[in-house]
């Protein structure tokens, strides 16, 4: 399905170079490491400009790389077997851009699925630093679609990671920005020569917007002087409202409110959380997500009001994301302490 036989003569496009990651270093146990700073990737400016065959051909290609050359040469070296990899994402400057998009994150969720296919028990570890607050909502998606065995070699880290890394991990086989002593030869303290930072993608790559993307979404009619009200119940603190909506040649306006109590009520009676606006949603796909620290029904309404004379076709997708119930609430001064699989512990405020 992926041509694995033929994966290190395909050429990855200019653009995937705005990948995260690379291969840096080794732990003390000599397994190859991914460094990973997720939370500077661009997904929606990748999957504008690549397809989602290329995304998974270039994790495929970086892949094979480790378990091929990088893993065959460890064992040798070392003279035992070296068959597994430690991966650790960094996720600062993650927020709610990586989440409000659906199309990136399902995208992501299929990488996944991939990996957990056709590269089973090859997995040391995961270890997430800078975990931010609305981590739990994300770690919530992507937990489903990993499997058990996975989720138990899955350590989450706030910001003061490095001596936990450095338990496992030599200095000099980690960057500066990692809690290491390596640079590149320019002092890059994120040695920037090896593992990709990521970054905006440039516009000039972008591409036509896949219609198709239409196809998975709500059609609804907003007619003229009226609008069309999206009820979500929100029954974890902590949750968030995800939304994605697009028309066919008009503007449409756009809000979102919470009841202040049961049963029908006024949108002027209600709380304004965000603001009622007029978007260009015909000319660019409008997305985004709010958190929601409370419970309760909220309303995302979409506004034709001002238009007297015309019904409106809107495309819309709207869900609820809620945290991972056993993730701890980030709010919590308490220490996170998960699994990392070969039966150590690391402990963290996840703050």
């Amino acid at each position: 399905m992926y041509d694995v036989d033929n994966i290190f003569e395909w050429k990855m496009p200019e653009v995937l170079n705005y990948y995260t990651g690379g291969w840096f270093g080794f732990d003390k146990e000599g397994y190859p490491l991914w460094l990973d700073p997720f939370g500077k990737a661009d997904i929606k400016g990748m999957l504008r400009s690549a397809t989602k065959d290329e995304c998974r051909k270039a994790k495929i290609q970086a892949l094979e790389e480790a378990f091929v050359h990088i893993c065959g040469e460890q064992s040798k070296k070392l003279n035992k077997k070296i068959d597994q990899i430690v991966v650790i994402y960094d996720m600062e400057d993650f927020g709610w851009k990586h989440l409000s998009w659906k199309p990136g994150v399902e995208a992501y969720l299929e990488l996944v699925r991939m990996f957990e296919a056709n590269y089973p028990e090859t997995l040391k570890k995961i270890v997430v630093v800078n975990a931010p607050r609305l981590f739990p909502i994300a770690y919530n998606i992507v937990k489903p679609f990993m499997a058990e065995a996975t989720v138990k070699k899955v350590a989450i880290l706030g910001k003061n990671f490095k001596d936990t890394l450095l338990e496992f991990i030599d200095a000099d086989q980690l960057p500066v920005s990692f809690g290491g002593t390596r640079t590149d030869p320019d002092g890059d303290i994120y040695c920037k020569s090896q593992v990709s930072q990521g970054g905006e993608v440039p516009k000039k790559f972008y591409k036509t917007i896949d219609q198709s993307e239409l196809e998975n979404l709500t059609l609804g009619t907003v007619k003229s002087g009226s609008s069309l009200q999206v009820e979500c119940e929100v029954t974890l603190p902590n949750s968030a409202i995800r939304w994605s909506f697009s028309t066919v040649g008009d503007d449409l306006g756009f809000g979102v409110y919470k009841r202040t109590k049961e049963g029908k009520q006024k949108v002027a009676d209600m709380e304004e959380v965000i603001a009622n606006r007029r978007v260009n949603c015909h000319m660019v796909p409008e997305d985004g997500t709010i958190a929601c620290k409370t419970t309760g029904m909220y309303i995302v309404r979409f506004d034709n009001s001002y238009s007297w004379l015309k019904n409106k076709k809107v495309y819309y997708d709207v869900e609820v994301l809620e945290p991972d119930i056993d993730y701890p609430n980030p709010s919590s001064s308490q220490t996170n302490i998960v699994s990392m699989g070969d039966g150590a512990t690391a402990g963290e405020n996840a703050s």
